[in-house]
């Protein structure tokens, strides 16, 4: 009985934190494990997607992040994807690329192995939390996210997964229909996990839009305002949009904070009856264009 008393106790010291995009801002990163007095040896991470580009240490942050085991999870994001197709020779050169680096580091191809096996979709029953990158369509439950996310992640995992990779950019379909396969397929369920802001309220996606609320197509709303939305009652945990601005909206927690952009690097802790919000104020590695 004493025993079974002390291990409860030395779970409930446990805390799993949720981190909004770092996109490699890594000494912000580890200035805000130190804010929260993160224990590695027993605390957990879940990185909400695009760990690299436009910082100055994407290479040090997937390092990082890679090294953490199974103390750390993170879902794909849109910049993720974007790494491993630059890897593999497709995609165009942007603007604000910092991913020379990783692409020129000895490990390369043990850190793109690595990252093309993470999750799209992570979901813990215990906590009652999933999270994703970007968001998810009104049309799916959690059924069917977490079988949709599979599917892909299948895909990304697979001897063949250039396939999918070489033509995943484009923003069609933007409809969500159990009949749709193959490339059109992948690409919408990568579309939704890491590119997603609004939705139509008959569930189609639009895709061009980045900024705020307000800012948007006449007719579109967040993708988590969409009424009916079949995982409502789900809590969800996402990142991508820094204008958006970080809080709890509709079972959806925020967490970009805008770091790059000089805004805050984002934690909550989830193993609590309340979230508990901590931020970190950021110099600001790139300006917004």
């Amino acid at each position: 009985m004493r025993f079974e008393r002390f291990f409860i106790l030395m779970e409930s010291n446990v805390a799993t934190y949720a981190i909004g995009d770092i996109q490699g801002c890594f000494d912000e990163l580890q200035q805000l494990l130190l804010q929260l007095k993160f224990d590695q040896s027993s605390d957990r991470l879940w990185f909400c997607g695009d760990l690299v580009n436009r910082g100055p240490k994407s290479l040090e942050t997937l390092r990082f992040v890679k090294g953490l085991g199974d103390r750390a999870v993170t879902v794909l994001g849109n910049h993720d994807l974007h790494l491993l197709a630059k890897a593999e020779g497709f995609g165009k050169q942007l603007k604000q690329d910092t991913l020379d680096e990783i692409l020129n580091a000895p490990d390369r191809g043990e850190l793109m192995h690595w990252l093309r096996h993470q999750p799209l979709l992570h979901h813990d029953r215990d906590l009652g939390y999933s999270m994703v990158h970007a968001g998810l369509p009104p049309q799916w439950d959690l059924a069917m996210a977490l079988s949709c996310a599979r599917e892909l992640e299948n895909k990304l995992r697979s001897d063949d997964y250039r396939e999918f990779i070489q033509v995943m950019y484009g923003n069609q379909p933007d409809c969500w229909s159990s009949e749709l396969e193959g490339v059109d397929r992948w690409r919408f369920i990568a579309n939704v996990f890491t590119r997603l802001r609004f939705c139509y309220a008959d569930g189609r996606l639009e895709l061009k839009a980045k900024g705020k609320p307000g800012m948007q197509k006449q007719g579109t709303m967040p993708w988590f305002e969409v009424p009916g939305r079949k995982m409502q009652n789900e809590r969800v945990v996402f990142g991508h949009w820094s204008t958006l601005g970080i809080g709890e909206r509709d079972n959806a927690l925020s967490l970009d904070g805008g770091c790059l952009w000089g805004g805050q690097l984002v934690a909550v802790r989830l193993d609590v009856d309340v979230p508990q919000w901590s931020t970190l104020n950021c110099d600001g590695a790139c300006q917004p264009g």
